[in-house]
């Protein structure tokens, strides 16, 4: 491994460079198999943007980000315009093998979904051209299979159990429960129910903000029989002084994600009691951020969870596996999310084979975007 990642790094300083010709800001909207509601809000349908990059000499690489404006502010339009009228207008001509953060930084500040997708865009453009991996790029791989999780948030917990009991069939172990959305008993008595039809799955539970202090306590302590591993974002994003009080109240693990935008977030929450956080790409930034944050969590002692948005495509779920086989650990599970999908924008895209998913072998991301498809999904 390390005469590989030496002969990358020779590789990358003998490179030519790598000139950008043109940028696209790709508004995408990608249906769903079934709506899938959480606190606050009911997805049909995926928002996202596609970042298409293509240098002088026709290469071409491909990012995304998901519109998610109740956790980053990210609206569809409002990345669209922070591509087309910010970000590619600075890299247009430039190597794009270079770290372009600072000038993309001084050309718009935060935005963090759109920096992630240029990022994204570029590292698969670089691999490509390079022959590697994009994970190589970044980091040295802890990981080539990674074991995703599956979101229950159905209308009903005999719904819930049928799906999971299916897809435990299919070799999955982990499952997410969609909490804060219906009166907290039934939400308690769910996760019992769960738990007696998959007695040794692991599960969780995530309220994306949903839950009261004293809703998220009657929770914790209540599903205590059902031995979740975690509860995640149980209460509003800035409530650390909530955080804290839960966090002393109950046993079991509270982890973070709506809360966590940057390095300092996560020394905040781990200040107050949480026991681990989900990393996204949109959250933070990018694979660099990402993969930085993921280091501070394990000098931290946090467990990770990493995870896409509901729902990407076949691009931004193969970079959450690139993303999750570079990081510490994922002792919390990995959110796939283009299997929600009812039609992809990839050939061939990530599929669960035994229970997970292979770090895809190809250069950049490892994926092949259906250009025609992308056309077909696109909003105009």
């Amino acid at each position: 491994m390390l005469e590989k990642t030496h002969r990358s790094s020779v590789r990358q300083a003998e490179r030519a460079p790598l000139a950008i010709r043109r940028i696209d800001a790709i508004p995408v909207a990608l249906p769903l198999k079934s709506p899938m509601k959480m606190a606050g809000i009911t997805i049909t349908q995926a928002e996202n943007l596609l970042v298409r990059v293509e240098s002088t000499d026709g290469q071409v690489g491909w990012g995304e980000a998901p519109s998610a404006p109740t956790m980053t502010g990210d609206t569809l339009g409002g990345l669209v315009a922070a591509l087309r009228d910010h970000l590619a207008p600075a890299l247009i001509g430039k190597d794009a093998s270079a770290d372009h953060r600072p000038l993309l930084h001084r050309s718009l500040v935060g935005n963090s979904g759109a920096h992630s997708a240029i990022q994204m865009a570029l590292l698969d453009l670089v691999g490509r051209a390079a022959g590697e991996r994009l994970i190589d790029l970044v980091a040295r791989p802890k990981r080539h299979r990674v074991a995703p999780m599956w979101l229950l948030g159905n209308a009903t917990t005999e719904q819930d159990i049928a799906e999971a009991q299916a897809k435990r069939a299919e070799g999955i172990s982990f499952f997410k429960l969609k909490i804060g959305v219906k009166p907290i008993a039934d939400e308690i008595a769910a996760a019992h129910a769960i738990r007696r039809a998959l007695p040794e799955a692991t599960l969780c539970a995530d309220a994306n903000c949903g839950l009261t202090l004293a809703a998220a306590r009657r929770y914790a302590e209540r599903t205590r029989d059902a031995k979740l591993a975690f509860i995640e974002q149980p209460l509003p994003a800035d409530d650390l002084a909530g955080l804290k009080a839960l966090a002393r109240a109950t046993k079991t693990p509270i982890g973070m994600d709506e809360s966590i935008h940057s390095l300092a977030d996560i020394e905040a929450v781990k200040r107050a009691g949480a026991k681990g956080l989900s990393l996204k790409l949109i959250k933070l930034g990018g694979f660099r951020e990402a993969i930085t944050a993921g280091k501070l969590c394990k000098k931290l002692g946090l467990k990770i969870n990493v995870a896409a948005k509901i729902a990407e495509s076949g691009i931004g779920t193969a970079a959450a596996v690139h993303l999750a086989c570079a990081v510490p650990n994922v002792d919390w599970g990995v959110s796939l999310t283009n299997l929600y999908l009812a039609e992809d924008i990839v050939r061939g895209p990530l599929r669960i084979a035994g229970g997970t998913i292979a770090l895809p072998d190809g250069p950049g991301l490892g994926i092949d975007v259906d250009e025609t498809a992308v056309a077909r999904f696109r909003q105009h």
